[in-house]
């Protein structure tokens, strides 16, 4: 993985971190921005943005409070306001990617999301609207903690949720839960879980999900994401936007559907395609880049 430039954008005060590839042409009318998912980075397009780089001007981002863009403390809803504090939302990322694609890029963008990066991928498409000239979500989070996801019929869940919020909402709690995670060990359990097949998981990949949890204020973005349960569904912002989808998915996800998945391409007109990635997890850009690739080239041909 190479980069032409990695650089630091002020945005609201805060630093944040992008990356265009190595082989990016300011000639080109094509653009591409990557977005991460959960814990990651703009790092774990390492198998992707050269080769978009190729076609396009590829750009990768940190969303706030991830990778080495800036981390400011989780502010909850309940809690006072502090400057150095802040709301960690869809709203927020989804906000910083289409500044970022007005300020920066200043052309109209794919957005390329995985997990959540889809969600923030849609909230941004909402933004920017006639600049948005499709997306590309990959995995995108489904997000079944989602209080809009619960089911009367499930008491359990029912009797639980509100001791499940209390607990997260404490930093003795949520620090505690980040930094038994956040351990090598701990990091390739996980991988081998979300990449079925086994391919590309390495030291590279370990230090790329490691090492920025190692920063003073990793915790925060942790603490703020797992007390987001009454945030935008992915069903929420389908049709806020016109621009084309297309829906990548590794077919043994263990944790968001394929089965729902198919659900949205058929109930959404703006879903153009479906693309599942055999034996592949939650990160086929990762363990299965060359199909990925592939796939993200033809839905750009058939769309731009």
């Amino acid at each position: 993985m190479s980069f032409k430039k990695s650089e630091n954008w002020e945005w609201k005060d805060w630093k944040i971190s992008w990356s265009s590839s190595k082989s990016s042409s300011n000639n080109s009318d094509l653009n591409i921005l990557l977005i991460h998912g959960f814990g990651a980075s703009k790092r774990h397009w390492r198998h992707n943005q050269d080769f978009l780089g190729n076609i396009c001007n590829c750009y990768s981002i940190d969303l706030l409070g991830f990778g080495e863009s800036s981390q400011p403390s989780a502010l909850l809803d309940y809690e006072t306001y502090k400057k150095t504090s802040v709301k960690y939302s869809f709203d927020l990322w989804g906000s910083q990617i289409a500044a970022f694609t007005n300020e920066i890029i200043q052309s109209p963008v794919y957005l390329v999301g995985n997990s959540i990066g889809g969600v923030v991928a849609l909230k941004a498409a909402e933004i920017l609207q006639e600049n948005c000239n499709g997306l590309t979500l990959i995995d995108c989070a489904q997000r079944t903690m989602d209080d809009k996801r619960l089911k009367r019929s499930d008491i359990l869940m029912n009797f639980l949720r509100p001791v499940i919020k209390t607990l997260v909402r404490q930093r003795i709690i949520s620090n505690t839960l980040f930094e038994r995670a956040a351990n090598p060990a701990v990091i390739k359990k996980i991988l081998k879980k979300a990449y079925p097949s086994g391919e590309n998981i390495d030291e590279e990949l370990i230090e790329i999900l490691f090492n920025p949890s190692q920063r003073k204020n990793s915790k925060e973005a942790f603490r703020g994401f797992i007390n987001l349960f009454d945030d935008y569904l992915a069903t929420d912002l389908f049709d806020k936007t016109n621009a084309p989808i297309q829906l990548i998915w590794g077919e043994k996800d263990p944790w968001e559907s394929l089965g729902e998945a198919k659900n949205w391409k058929n109930n959404y007109k703006n879903i153009k395609r479906l693309d599942v990635i055999k034996e592949a997890g939650h990160c086929p850009h990762d363990e299965n880049p060359e199909a990925t690739n592939d796939l993200i080239y033809k839905f750009i041909q058939e769309t731009k």
